[in-house]
């Protein structure tokens, strides 16, 4: 049995880190691609009320169960399944079900640090960073995190300000040295998307080849 090929997209918040993986899943829909989002693997903070949750910084490393996230990513690597758990933004915390995710030809991971985590970066073969302007970022983090996580405008820019920007120059700006490929312009960079596409179709062919 092939290895999978493990592509890796990171960027900072609002990035178009989510757009660009769907773009690519889209674009190889006659592969198997297994997605996997960081997101998901906050950890669980239900020993904790809502308000002491909703100040927790969910953009330092500690705030994800790195282990969990790299025994998956190992776990597909090797043709297993796993059950990814699923994450409640309005809450804060996990649901008590899970979602199956199967293995593939390509594993596509995204999220805003795992191109800093050195155990998760260790486990990739493509490395992407997702760049966009840091005024478009804000934007679209306000608008998404009070149309659909039910936070209000202070709450977001207190926290951006707080956390998330600290977090970003800190840790995932640092993290673009490691990639690849770096898609400037967010998730509406077509033309770069579809040369990741080819890339990646070619890098499949290359691998398949050598494994017979």
């Amino acid at each position: 049995m092939s290895s999978p090929l493990v592509v890796g997209i990171a960027g900072g918040t609002a990035s178009g880190k989510t757009t660009v993986a769907r773009k690519v899943r889209e674009a190889l829909a006659d592969c198997r691609v297994a997605f996997i989002d960081q997101d998901s693997y906050y950890r669980d903070l239900k020993d904790m009320s809502l308000e002491e949750r909703r100040e927790v910084n969910f953009d330092h490393p500690d705030a994800f169960d790195t282990e969990l996230l790299v025994s998956h990513l190992r776990a597909l690597k090797q043709g297993q399944a796993i059950q990814k758990p699923v994450y409640d933004f309005v809450t804060s915390g996990r649901q008590p079900h899970t979602q199956r995710v199967d293995p593939g030809d390509i594993v596509l991971i995204e999220g805003i640090l795992v191109l800093h985590m050195k155990e998760v970066r260790d486990e990739m073969d493509v490395k992407i960073y997702v760049d966009a302007d840091d005024d478009l970022r804000i934007l679209r983090r306000l608008t998404r995190d009070i149309k659909d996580r039910g936070r209000d405008f202070d709450h977001v820019v207190g926290q951006y300000l707080r956390h998330v920007r600290p977090m970003h120059m800190g840790f995932v700006e640092p993290s673009k040295h490691h990639a690849d490929i770096i898609i400037p312009h967010g998730g509406n960079n077509d033309i770069a998307i579809g040369m990741l596409v080819g890339a990646l179709r070619a890098r499949l062919a290359t691998q398949h080849q050598s494994q017979r």
